[in-house]
């Protein structure tokens, strides 16, 4: 498990900075984003694929029911990836951090309703804060935030869906982005055919920027796809609070997007939640790795 933990920790620190990239992008328009991330992501993944001479057991893995799987989870992150890009240069990080603050509860939610993973009883106590946290916020953003939980909806179903995905992580990201594939590709001639096209248009830095989004998209997904697979959806639900804290920050103190003072009061419930989750967790494994193993009797 402890490899899975480095790994989603890896996977949010990436995502915390995740502003910083898209921002450097903010003259070229969302959907054109999304459809740069996703040819590109492939194009990267496909490269990974036959240099490593895995392309024959990834068609020998193909059936109805792991496309079926594949293809909502493109579709999801496919959504998700939109929303986000769009938000990030409307000037909306903040609500983009109030929409994963809000996703890992409903990771938590999907991880002990559907797949019966367990909580400790003083795991109850920071969820609950979480959720009064969120809840407030919800109510003081002054109306429905559709940003926030657009985002946090569609990332915890892809989670619950990459937890009992059967392929690995390389195979399954390709799986997703192949499925998303032409039709990025198509809307991507539509904008060049128009003239609205970015790429090759908007200088060379704009060029690589859109080529590098590959990789900075398909690194935190692998890793998180693989992290998925190790540790319970629940801990990964509560460590996914790393991400929009450093979003947050990013907004308010970097891009100067307005946080008025009753904001920080559900703010601070979430991060006091997060520090009891944290300080639990630790409490509980160094009880139990201190506890001295029950002696060896005869008929043992």
């Amino acid at each position: 498990m402890k490899k899975g933990i480095w790994l989603a920790l890896a996977t949010y620190l990436l995502w915390g900075v995740f502003p910083v990239y898209w921002k450097m992008l903010k003259d070229v328009p969302a959907l054109q984003l999304l459809g740069h991330r996703i040819a590109w992501s492939f194009i990267t993944l496909m490269i990974v694929v036959l240099t490593t001479q895995q392309g024959r057991p990834l068609l020998a893995k193909l059936n109805r029911r792991v496309l079926l799987i594949y293809l909502t989870a493109g579709l999801l992150i496919g959504v998700n990836w939109l929303t986000y890009v769009w938000a990030v240069n409307a000037g909306f990080i903040v609500e983009t951090s109030l929409g994963y603050f809000i996703n890992p509860l409903l990771s938590v939610l999907l991880g002990v309703v559907i797949l019966r993973e367990r909580l400790r009883p003083w795991q109850w106590l920071p969820i609950g804060l979480a959720a009064l946290g969120v809840a407030y916020l919800t109510y003081t953003y002054g109306g429905l935030p559709w940003i926030a939980l657009t985002l946090a909806f569609t990332f915890a179903i892809y989670g619950l869906v990459k937890k009992i995905a059967p392929l690995g992580a390389l195979y399954g990201l390709t799986l997703e982005t192949g499925f998303l594939f032409l039709p990025a590709l198509l809307y991507l001639g539509s904008s060049e055919w128009t003239g609205s096209a970015a790429f090759l248009h908007h200088g060379i830095r704009t060029d690589l920027l859109l080529i590098g989004a590959g990789l900075v998209t398909t690194v935190p997904l692998l890793l998180f796809a693989s992290a998925a697979q190790r540790i319970p959806l629940t801990l990964i639900g509560l460590m996914q609070y790393i991400s929009p804290t450093m979003q947050f920050l990013l907004g308010v103190l970097v891009y100067g997007e307005a946080f008025p003072p009753e904001r920080a009061i559900g703010f601070g419930l979430v991060w006091a939640g997060l520090i009891i989750f944290w300080l639990e967790n630790f409490i509980s494994h160094t009880h139990s790795r201190l506890e001295p193993l029950p002696e060896m009797g005869e008929g043992d």
